[in-house]
């Protein structure tokens, strides 16, 4: 790992989540759990992999990023504001009204959006089109998409993966959120789209799981994304809530915001965090 180093990338990913936490509970409303377990892939591929210039964010060579699970806008607000794309004293506007930073990301008011997102399922299909669009007219960007693992119980994503693996779509690469919590309980007790990673392997990806919240694990996984010749998939298996010690694996702050008590602490344990990365 080099020029942006393991430490500093662990230090991007707690001042993300601060910035989740700063956002939701300023909203009084908002997801996360699913927001705290997505940073760190948000952080490495902003902070370190993509091809990206936060002062032209419309550049268009840029490496694409589809968030599909749109209702963990925080994180991605939180790691555009982290990166310089507006500045972070705006995640606290998080759902106003007279706000841009809206419960789902929006593509045609917030710098550094690429695709406006949140119905589950249809991000993935706008990451494909995008990658497709790439292979077509010869362009060199790359592609990235971030599902949740209760979003692939939704048949529009294996359509998805169904055309991208048909049309060799080797410059899209996707992660899957794997903390295996969603709004009514676990997956398994929902409806288990597990295992994915079969699943993925079956319609024509190149599949890896990986420790989503490990850093080498996850440049290692976008070093094979790189050299395969397929669509790529990331299973990365995270912590619902992570970092936060009340909020981690406990599937009821899926989608409810900390109260001022609570808030407290979660900032409390964060700050702990950012003291032992000194």
């Amino acid at each position: 790992m080099d020029a942006v180093t393991k430490k500093e990338l662990q230090r991007a990913a707690n001042d993300v989540r601060i910035g989740i936490i700063e956002g939701v509970h300023s909203a009084k409303a908002g997801h996360p759990g699913g927001s705290l377990s997505c940073a760190d892939i948000l952080t490495y591929l902003y902070f370190k992999e993509m091809n990206i210039d936060p002062k032209d964010p419309k550049k268009s060579d840029r490496d694409r990023l589809v968030l599909s699970k749109g209702h963990a806008a925080p994180a991605l607000y939180s790691v555009l504001a982290n990166r310089g794309y507006f500045d972070v004293k705006e995640l606290n506007t998080l759902r106003k009204i007279d706000s841009r930073l809206q419960g789902h990301p929006d593509m045609k008011h917030i710098p550094g959006v690429d695709m406006s997102s949140g119905s589950l399922g249809q991000g993935i299909s706008a990451a494909v089109g995008m990658a497709l669009s790439a292979k077509h007219f010869g362009d060199n960007y790359r592609v990235f998409t971030i599902l949740g693992d209760g979003e692939c119980e939704e048949g529009q994503v294996w359509e998805a993966a169904m055309f991208a693996a048909n049309k060799g779509l080797s410059n899209l690469t996707a992660f899957v959120d794997f903390n295996n919590l969603q709004i009514d309980g676990t997956c398994d007790e929902v409806n288990s789209p597990s295992p994915i990673d079969k699943k993925f392997e079956a319609f024509g990806w190149d599949v890896l799981v990986i420790d989503g919240h490990d850093f080498d694990a996850i440049e290692d996984a976008l070093d094979k994304a790189k050299a395969s010749d397929k669509p790529f998939c990331i299973i990365a298996k995270t912590v619902k809530g992570k970092g936060v010690s009340y909020m981690e694996n406990n599937v009821g702050w899926h989608g409810k915001a900390p109260g001022d008590e609570e808030y407290e602490i979660a900032i409390k344990d964060l700050a702990a965090i950012a003291e032992s990365l000194k």
